[in-house]
Order: C-alpha cells, then sequence, then structure tokens
C-alpha cells in the first residue's frame, strides 16, 4: 500500500463516517522519508477530511517518520510511543494530540 492510497482510504472513512471528527478542527503534517519523500497534510474541518500533498495549510501538529511507517502508523500497526521513544518518530507540536490522532486513526480502522 502506498502513502496516497493510505490517505485516501482513510479521508475516505472519515468523510463516510464522520462521527468521531466531529468538532475537530486540526491540520496534521507528515514530512515523510522514504521512497514515498514528501510533506503531506490532513486537514479536518466541518466534519470533513482531505489530504494534500506539499504544505497548504498553517498545520498544528507535526509528525516525522520514515513512508513505511507512516503507514504502519495508519493501520494500527506501529505503536506510537515507542515508535516516539525510539527515534522513529518525532513530533512537532502537542504531544498529547499526537496521541489523541492514534486513537482517532483506531476509530477508522
Amino acid at each position: 500500500m502506498s502513502v496516497k492510497s493510505t490517505f485516501e482510504e482513510l479521508t475516505s472513512k472519515m468523510n463516510e463516517d464522520p462521527r468521531h471528527i466531529e468538532g475537530l478542527t486540526y491540520v496534521y503534517q507528515f514530512n515523510l522519508s522514504g521512497e514515498e519523500e514528501g510533506k503531506y497534510q490532513l486537514k479536518v474541518e466541518n466534519q470533513r477530511a482531505e489530504y494534500k500533498e506539499n504544505i497548504e495549510w498553517e498545520p498544528r501538529l507535526t509528525l516525522e517518520m520514515s513512508d513505511k511507517n507512516f503507514i504502519k502508523l495508519a493501520h494500527d500497526d506501529l505503536n506510537p510511543t515507542m515508535a516516539y521513544m525510539s527515534g522513529k518518530l518525532k513530533v512537532h507540536g502537542d504531544l498529547g494530540h499526537a496521541l489523541k490522532f492514534q486513537t482517532l486513526i483506531k476509530k477508522y480502522q
């Protein structure tokens, strides 16, 4: 699975069932390394989710990791706490919200 298809699947699930993103207004930025290196953003606002490649919005939280670890994180196959402690995941912004993001992801598995 690719980064792009992972974002497409995630935003599609969020938009089909927006219960878990109700009241959430947030821009997440993912700085990814690896074969699909780049900057990706996920914007959640007004019970809608969308993603963009490159930077279009001001992020409130930036996560740095490899593309492979992002795909694992999005599919709940990577423990974010262990990834952070081992240096596989770097967080710029509210660390507490980074953990809430993982909870949100689990709801869309």
